[in-house]
C-alpha cells in the first residue's frame, strides 16, 4: 500500500501526532542543520503589477526599498514591502564607489540573483546599469532580457527621458518586459546635471519633469520614480499620470515611496560625495552603531579568551574517545598534541563543573 493511500484510509484512526509525523516525512522542507532551522515558507501572495494597480486605484501607498543581497531581501520580504528594487546604488553603498556609474551588468546580475533567492513576496525590479542600454534599443532589450532571465527579476528600471530613453523603454515593453521609469535627479546623468542636484526647481525644469514622466507613461512604463524634486512638482506629475509615482526626496504626494536600505537603517554614511545621510531620508534605526558595538565586543572577547565559552562549544566527545584519540596521537609521535588534548579536556571539565552541565 502506498503512503498516500495509507494516509487516506487511516487518517481517521491515526492519532494527530502520528499523522503529523507522516506528513513531516512527506514534506520537502529541509531538516534542521548545525547552522539553524529551515526557512519558513512565506504565506503571502507574490506582489504583481496587478496588485500595484489595485493599490494605486484605491489610493493605498506603495512601499519600495532597495536590496542588494540575500539578507536584505529576506528583511524586505519579512516586513511585507511591496517592491524590492535592486538598484545600481549598489555601486556606492556596497562597492564603495563615488557614483552609480562603475557597476557592471555582470555585477548587477550577481546582486539580482541573490535578492531573488531571498525575496519571495515583493515585486522584484532590477536597474539597468549605465552603459548597458544607451547605444540602441536592441542593446536595451538584450540587457533587460538578461536582468529577467539571469537575474530572476520581474521588471527593470531605466533612468532618464531623452528621446532615445523613451524609445528604449518602449522597445523593452514591446518585448514583453515591465519597465519602471525614473525622472528628476537621475544619478547616471550626474556629468550633465553637474552633480547630485535636485531638479524641477524652476519653471522649465519643473515642466520637464512632468512632460518626461508623461512620455514614459506613453512608452508603456508601469510606474515612474520621481527623485529629488519639490513636492508640488511631484504632486503635479502624480496628478497628471495614470500610473503610480514612486517618490524619493519628492515629498508626500507621490503614489508610493522608495528609500535606500542602508540609508533608512542608518548603516553607514554615503561615501565621499556626501558626509551624511541624504536630507530627505528618515533613519528608522541606527544599525551601523549596533554593528560597530557588536564587532568591538566580539574582538574584545576573543582577545581576552571569554569567547567561545562552554555555551558556544556545543560538540562533545566522550572521555573514552578522548583517551583513545590521545593514544593514537602518541603513536604518531605527536606527544605535544596529545598533551594539548588532555589539557583542553580538563579545562572543559572544570568549566562545566563550575557553570553547570551543558546540553549535549
Amino acid at each position: 500500500m502506498g503512503l498516500l493511500t495509507y494516509l487516506t484510509k487511516s487518517s481517521s484512526t491515526l492519532k494527530p501526532t502520528t499523522l503529523l509525523r507522516h506528513l513531516r516525512f512527506m514534506s520537502n522542507v529541509p531538516e534542521n542543520t548545525v547552522y539553524g532551522g529551515p526557512k519558513p515558507q512565506n504565506p503571502h501572495q507574490r506582489v504583481t503589477l496587478t496588485h500595484l494597480k489595485q493599490k494605486h486605484k484605491k489610493g493605498d501607498p506603495i512601499t519600495v526599498v532597495t536590496a542588494y543581497d540575500y539578507p536584505s531581501a529576506v528583511h524586505l520580504d519579512t516586513a511585507g514591502i511591496d517592491v524590492c528594487l535592486v538598484g545600481d546604488s549598489a555601486s556606492m553603498v556596497v562597492h564603495g564607489h563615488d557614483t552609480t556609474l562603475p557597476i557592471s551588468l555582470d555585477e548587477m546580475l550577481v546582486h539580482c540573483r541573490a535578492v531573488a533567492r531571498g525575496a519571495k513576496r515583493p515585486l522584484l525590479v532590477g536597474d539597468l546599469p549605465f552603459g548597458t542600454y544607451e547605444s540602441s534599443s536592441n542593446q536595451a532589450v538584450d540587457t533587460a532580457v538578461r536582468i529577467l532571465k539571469e537575474g530572476g527579476m520581474d521588471a527593470i528600471k531605466l533612468e532618464g527621458g531623452s528621446p532615445s530613453r523613451i524609445t528604449a523603454a518602449k522597445a523593452i515593453v514591446e518585448a514583453g518586459i515591465a519597465v519602471m521609469g525614473h525622472v528628476g535627479l537621475t544619478p547616471q546623468a550626474i556629468s550633465v546635471l553637474g552633480g547630485f542636484r535636485p531638479q524641477g526647481k524652476n519653471i522649465a525644469s519643473a515642466v520637464k519633469v512632468v512632460e518626461t514622466a508623461l512620455a514614459l507613461q506613453e512608452a508603456g512604463c508601469f510606474s515612474v520614480v520621481l527623485e529629488c524634486v519639490p513636492a508640488p512638482v511631484a504632486a503635479a506629475a502624480t496628478s497628471a499620470l495614470k500610473i503610480p509615482t514612486i517618490g524619493i526626496g519628492a515629498g508626500p504626494f507621490c503614489s508610493g515611496q522608495v528609500l535606500v536600505y542602508h540609508d533608512l537603517l542608518g548603516m553607514m554614511q554615503h561615501p565621499h560625495h556626501a558626509k551624511v545621510t541624504p536630507k530627505f531620508c528618515k533613519q528608522y534605526a541606527h544599525v551601523g552603531d549596533v554593528i560597530n558595538k557588536a564587532l568591538v565586543e566580539y574582538k574584545e572577547e576573543v582577545a581576552n579568551g571569554s569567547f567561545p565559552g562552554p555555551a558556544h562549544s556545543p560538540y562533545k566527545i566522550s572521555e573514552t574517545e578522548i583517551n583513545g584519540f590521545m593514544s593514537e596521537l602518541q603513536k604518531l609521535g605527536l606527544d605535544k598534541a596529545a598533551a594539548s588534548t588532555a589539557a583542553a579536556a580538563e579545562k572543559i571539565k572544570m568549566s562545566v563543573s563550575s557553570n553547570g552541565p551543558a546540553n549535549d
